[in-house]
Order: structure tokens, then C-alpha cells, then sequence
């Protein structure tokens, strides 16, 4: 039988795979081949989104570099439309060191500019991508102290003793480190002791509508007590409301993150905030 013939197994050859696999694995391989060609003809950005001060709601405190690629047609397409795909392959390795070549790249640039840059766990062991960091910081050293690299929780456990080795590593480079998503249930706290992470950011299932959840309220009481035991400095995310704006930062949350403060933007955001306040001035 050739191998055209024989029937598409699913995963753990349980039989013949269903429609609805052969779909699935199509699209994957759609989006795989979508992202690889953005990679090699350099068809990527990032895209900004404020991080600003609970005190200061106006002030950002940094922003998020988020990873963007363009498809055949030049439409740009987000990081969450294709990172799922990726995230166990090389491609996904790739996206990350193009991510951190960006970010570096706009550190450079700006010497006033902090950013946060998002990377798998699994890119610790990557050689390009610890090349890139490397290469970033011999030639400009002092770029550590304005470059958060933030992990999700999930990736985070994946290897827990390789990343707080990692992390120890780099933090006394300057470099800060941001556990994204917390409180999804990932993080055993066996664990979390031993991280260290300067910055924690409640994932955003918590915070959307808080204002008018007695549930999530407790929750996010509980994440900020967590944040403020360790002395990390704590961010919510997804805020889209200004409700939950105010009853965050009464909360005494540190910083907010959010459609409400603004979108991701592929246009430098603060270049538009400089030109602003030289016209107020």
C-alpha cells in the first residue's frame, strides 16, 4: 500500500483519523507555513501596549512588546491566532528571537524606553535565542535594567529548576522577570518560592468585570497579598473598563493593563506621548 493509500491515523494510532483531526491538522499546518514565511522574509513587528501606574493611570511604567507577522495578503496577525501552534515547535523558537531582536533593537534606540518581551521556557536552552540575548547585552550592557522578560505560568512549570537558574542568571544583569498569567493554575507554590520574579501579572479571567465580582474579588485580594509577601510588583491585566480601573487601583494595585489605557499599536505609542507633552509644555 503507498503511503497515500494507507489511512491518517490520529494521535496514539487510535484508528483512522476523523474529519474533524484531518481539519485541525490542515489549519495547523496552514498557520505553520503562514508564520515560517513571515520569519524568513522578515515580515514581522512588535506591537505596544502600555503598562501604566496605579498611582499614575497616565504615566506607563512600560510597555509590552507583542510579537505581530503578516500574512500573504499583508494582513497583520496577531500573536494569539498562531501561537498555540507553534509554541512546541522551532518555529515557535524562532518567533522568540525575533521577538527579543526587536525589542533589543528598540532599546537601543531609546534609552528612556522600557519593554517587556514575551518567551517560552523553552528557549533557555535555545542557542540562537541565547545568542541574541547575549550579542544584545555585550553591546549595551546597561539595556538589562530596562528588559523584563515575561514567562507564562505554564511554561514557567514546565522546567521550574532550569528557569529560576536562568533567571538568577540574567537578574544579576539587571534584567527583571514577569510571570504572566498567574492565577491561571499552573504554578505549584512549592515552586513559586524559588522563582523570584519581580513582576507578577493577575491573568486577566480574574479581572474583567472585578468591580461587580464578589468571587473574583477575593481572588485578586489574595494574588496581590501573594505579590506583596514576595515584594513583586503586581500588574492586572485585560482591564477594559474604567469601574474596574478604579476598584483596582483602590485595590492598591501596582500597575493596570488594558484596552481601557490603550490598544496594542504597531506605531511607536510613545513617540505620540513625547509629542504631546511638548505641546502641553
Amino acid at each position: 500500500m503507498s503511503r497515500q493509500d494507507r489511512p491518517i491515523k490520529s494521535r496514539g494510532d487510535r484508528g483512522p483519523a476523523s474529519p474533524l483531526d484531518i481539519a485541525v491538522r490542515e489549519r495547523d499546518k496552514k498557520t505553520l507555513d503562514m508564520v515560517a514565511k513571515a520569519l524568513q522574509y522578515k515580515e514581522a513587528m512588535l506591537a505596544f501596549q502600555p503598562v501604566v501606574l496605579g498611582n499614575r493611570p497616565k504615566q506607563p511604567a512600560f510597555y509590552e512588546g507583542l510579537i505581530r507577522v503578516l500574512d500573504a495578503t499583508g494582513r497583520i496577525i496577531p500573536a494569539k491566532d498562531f501561537i498555540n501552534t507553534i509554541e512546541n515547535t522551532e518555529i515557535g523558537r524562532l518567533v522568540d528571537c525575533l521577538s527579543l531582536e526587536l525589542g533589543l533593537r528598540n532599546l537601543k534606540i531609546d534609552p528612556s524606553l522600557r519593554i517587556s518581551i514575551n518567551m517560552s521556557a523553552r528557549s533557555i536552552g535555545y542557542k540562537k535565542w541565547l545568542a541574541t540575548l547575549e550579542d544584545g547585552l555585550r553591546e549595551q550592557p546597561e539595556i538589562a535594567e530596562r528588559l523584563i522578560l515575561e514567562i507564562t505560568e505554564s511554561s514557567a512549570m514546565l522546567m521550574p529548576e532550569l528557569v529560576t537558574s536562568f533567571m538568577g542568571d540574567m537578574q544579576r544583569k539587571g534584567i527583571c522577570f514577569a510571570l504572566d498569567d498567574f492565577g491561571a493554575g499552573y504554578t505549584a507554590f512549592r515552586y513559586f518560592r524559588d522563582f523570584f520574579f519581580d513582576i507578577i501579572k493577575i491573568d486577566q479571567q480574574f479581572i474583567q468585570g472585578i468591580h461587580q465580582d464578589a468571587d473574583n474579588q477575593v481572588l485578586v485580594s489574595a494574588l496581590l497579598s501573594i505579590g506583596k509577601h514576595f515584594d513583586m510588583l503586581t500588574v492586572a491585566e485585560g482591564i477594559e473598563s474604567r469601574e474596574d480601573a478604579l476598584y483596582l487601583i483602590d485595590q492598591g494595585v501596582d500597575c493596570l493593563q488594558g484596552y481601557f489605557f490603550g490598544v496594542p499599536s504597531v506605531k511607536a505609542p510613545w513617540h505620540t506621548e513625547k509629542t504631546k507633552n511638548l505641546h502641553r509644555a
